[in-house]
């Protein structure tokens, strides 16, 4: 199975929304905000992670994704049988960065506006949130930006690891890497920093130290 990695574009939203689903069913993150399984509703996740990509397709966003791809005299195997050509198995949802002192732009705080108004569009559509307890989001919200402001010392800003995630059924083939490396060798060409969070300890922090970061801080929420 060939795959490559290309920039998120309007018709591969569909199909990164599926496989984040798909990656953090299990995340600690996930099942802590959406603590009630009951409630949770999985078209307005959907819905509010199209929107999010959609902002940061606007916002010009590092964001990319592994997709299945094979050449026409190429073999199929039991795997690409269920995952056909086009199938995105990865997401990259990166940040670029920001330093403090720039004001925002205008086009970044009309697109944060658009997004608001899509995500209440959405309340209104569903009903809801979808099952997400918003004072817990909240509470990491407030946790997160207090993490950032102690930790986050470099003027310049820092390329920010939003999500990285894997369909299982592409796991161990190396795409999570391709997927941090698409943006990691941009900023060593820049000389800018990376900075990432993950909600599961083991094996993941494993896994970005052999990629050049370093444990810094455990958050607790």
């Amino acid at each position: 199975m060939a795959i490559e990695i290309v920039p998120l574009a309007q018709g591969d939203i569909p199909g990164a929304v599926d496989c984040v689903q798909k990656a953090f069913s299990d995340d600690p993150y996930f099942r802590w905000a959406f603590d009630d399984p009951s409630k949770f509703n999985i078209q307005r996740n959907a819905a509010s992670l199209a929107a999010h990509f959609q902002y940061g397709i606007n916002c010009d966003c590092p964001i990319y994704v592994a997709k299945i791809t094979r050449a026409a005299n190429e073999t199929k195997n039991d795997l690409e049988v269920r995952l056909p050509p086009g199938t995105v198995v990865g997401v990259g949802w990166w940040y670029s960065p920001q330093a403090p002192s720039r004001p925002q732009t205008w086009s970044v705080w009309a697109q944060e506006w658009l997004l608001s108004f899509r995500q209440l569009m959405n309340n209104i559509l569903f009903f809801g949130r979808g099952g997400l307890n918003v004072r817990r989001y909240w509470i990491w919200k407030q946790v997160q930006q207090t993490a950032h402001d102690s930790i986050w010392q470099d003027p310049r800003g820092y390329y920010f690891c939003n999500v990285v995630g894997v369909n299982s059924e592409a796991r161990g083939m190396g795409v999570g890497k391709k997927l941090m490396e698409r943006v990691m060798e941009k900023a060593d060409q820049e000389g800018m920093p990376c900075y990432l969070e993950s909600s599961k300890g083991y094996p993941n922090v494993c896994i970005y130290e052999k990629m050049g970061f370093e444990l810094v801080r455990e958050i607790d929420i």
